[in-house]
């Protein structure tokens, strides 16, 4: 593969190495956009700061946040079975999670999209970090949410990749988002951690432990609910998949 563009151009995870995931991760403008703002939150907290316990502690609350936050999004919001019911917000499902059930390999719908994942970002990061230390823990939070959303899209990328990973942690992570992505999608919410899962009784170690679930790639918007609310096939195009497409389709 040559070098990744991303102006008129499909990616599919299934058929790319490590190298070009890495050159196109790069590439990308969301993480560039994230990698830029991070550097001038980070420069923004030393100016404002006075000292850097505050400003580092509100870091580090963001570390142990994130993953609660994200496991709510995913579940009670990406997985949302109001979204698509009305037409002002079915474009933003379609975009932030449906796309990526409907084929889990390209990379194209994989990352978030900026108006969603910043807002999002800034909204619980911002005011932690305030609280802890004022201005400069603002900032220092919201660089640490920045960050961590980078690392996230990364190891995201690495489960749909056509790479088996060898580090074990790395490799249990991938093992369990595939189920979720083609075996029951109603759990296994995390990305780099199932701790939360576990809390609240939505990890699944095996597919035998569940069915396998007959919405896992429509989010259950099917083609009876198509009908009803139809949005999202008409800015799809065509009706819901009830499995990928083939890249012959795609």
């Amino acid at each position: 593969m040559k070098a990744p563009t991303w102006k008129g151009r499909s990616f599919d995870l299934g058929k790319m190495s490590m190298n070009d995931l890495i050159k196109a991760y790069f590439t990308f403008y969301a993480i560039q956009a994230y990698i830029a703002l991070a550097v001038v939150a980070i420069i923004t907290a030393s100016v404002l700061a006075t000292g850097w316990t505050g400003p580092l502690i509100a870091a580090a609350a963001i570390v142990f946040v994130y993953p609660v936050v994200w496991y709510l999004l995913h579940r009670f919001v990406l997985h949302s079975q109001y979204l698509y019911r009305w037409k002002h917000t079915a474009t933003v499902w379609k975009r932030i999670h449906f796309d990526h059930h409907q084929d889990p390999h390209s990379l194209d719908v994989l990352f978030g999209a900026l108006y969603t994942t910043l807002p999002t970002i800034f909204s619980f990061t911002v005011p932690i970090g305030w609280a802890i230390a004022g201005p400069a823990g603002a900032a220092a939070a919201f660089a640490s949410g920045l960050v961590i959303t980078c690392i996230y899209e990364f190891v995201h990328c690495i489960q749909h990749l056509n790479f088996k990973p060898k580090n074990k942690w790395l490799k249990h992570m991938k093992e369990h988002h595939l189920l979720h992505h083609f075996h029951h999608e109603d759990g296994n919410y995390g990305i780099t951690s199932f701790g939360v899962d576990k809390a609240l009784g939505t990890y699944y170690d095996k597919a035998k432990d569940r069915p396998r679930s007959p919405t896992v790639y429509n989010l259950g918007y099917d083609v009876e609910k198509a009908e009803k609310y139809p949005w999202v096939a008409e800015e799809s195009g065509r009706l819901p998949l009830d499995r990928p497409p083939s890249r012959q389709q795609a």
